[in-house]
């Protein structure tokens, strides 16, 4: 298993140097001058020049990213333009909320997702698969920021029993933090159920008609035991790809449910530092999100080899 695992991990060193690279380009490139920017009213040429030397910006592309890169490595993101900031610090302190707010919201879609999914291979056919079938899909056609709207307006406008917006840290109030997080996690969560529950039914439908399960059957094992034992774990290894790409899907939703709710996550501060041009940020934040991303994708590919031995073992 540590060797698979070393293998798979080897294989993550060419994506996250394309990972660095492309996000160090996503400023680099951009049109405009971000000295000329900063400098506003006061750039004169005699000051621009002196600001692009003390930033680096007159040194050769390549020596930028391999100077930028070295940073990077040793935990120096460097600072923000706007505020001074050191850019580790500012997504350190917002981290935890985005987190809390992705942990909250997979919960929500594996709770709703994979019973269902489990209901609708067994009644494959019926008619309460046929009317999940209907609400998955027109869930998947529903846009988050409307779900986002018609919660506020029933849960905080008409029933006051949730807060709109705002944050509540979780060592000062447990219950107001948790209060705090329902509805941006329902909203996010919402979105994800629909894709778990057809995939684990799909699979779901396959397994049962595996010769194991028949045999299982025939013992008089029963039915609870044949689910969740023998056919959901072979079942899971398309629910686990989907739950781990869905990770990307959690952090672009929540760029825009923390600004909707006005959680201090690292998603709104991802909007703030594009919106006043922070590059250092606005590179800071890409490269955390994205290297952590395919961090998440190590750890399904790892799941993999748990889940099949097949897998790791090559002959899968």
């Amino acid at each position: 298993m540590l060797g698979f695992a070393g293998r798979r991990l080897l294989y993550l060193v060419p994506v996250l140097i394309a990972v660095t690279l492309l996000t160090f380009l996503i400023a680099a490139l951009l049109p405009g001058d971000l000295a000329i920017a900063l400098l506003a009213d006061e750039a004169t040429p005699e000051k621009v020049a002196a600001l692009r030397h003390e930033m680096g910006f007159d040194e050769p592309l390549a020596w930028q990213y391999l100077h930028w890169l070295g940073s990077a490595l040793a935990g120096d993101f460097g600072r923000s333009f706007r505020t001074g900031e050191m850019v580790l610090s500012a997504i350190l302190q917002r981290l935890p909320v985005t987190l809390e707010l992705m942990l909250f919201a997979q919960l929500i879609a594996l709770a709703i997702g994979v019973p269902l999914g489990i209901l609708c291979a067994v009644r494959n056919g019926g008619a309460f698969d046929r009317l999940m079938t209907a609400i998955a899909f027109g869930k998947l056609s529903l846009p988050a920021y409307m779900l986002a709207i018609v919660l506020i307006y029933v849960f905080s406008v008409r029933l006051k029993l949730l807060p709109a917006t705002g944050y509540v840290p979780l060592n000062e109030d447990i219950v107001g933090n948790l209060r705090s997080f329902v509805l941006p996690a329902v909203t996010l969560g919402f979105g994800e159920w629909p894709v778990l529950m057809r995939v684990l039914r799909s699979d779901m439908i396959a397994t049962l008609q595996e010769d194991y399960i028949a045999m299982a059957r025939a013992k008089g094992l029963r039915p609870w035991r044949i689910l969740l034992v023998h056919a959901l774990k072979p079942s899971s290894l398309t629910l686990v790809t989907v739950t781990g790409i869905g990770i990307g899907r959690l952090i672009g939703g929540a760029v825009l449910v923390e600004t909707i709710f006005a959680l201090p996550g690292i998603g709104r501060l991802l909007i703030g530092a594009i919106n006043a041009r922070d590059f250092a940020i606005m590179q800071g934040v890409v490269l955390f999100v994205a290297t952590g991303f395919v961090l998440v994708n190590f750890v399904v590919d790892v799941l993999y080899g748990v889940l099949d031995p097949r897998i790791r073992h090559g002959r899968s």
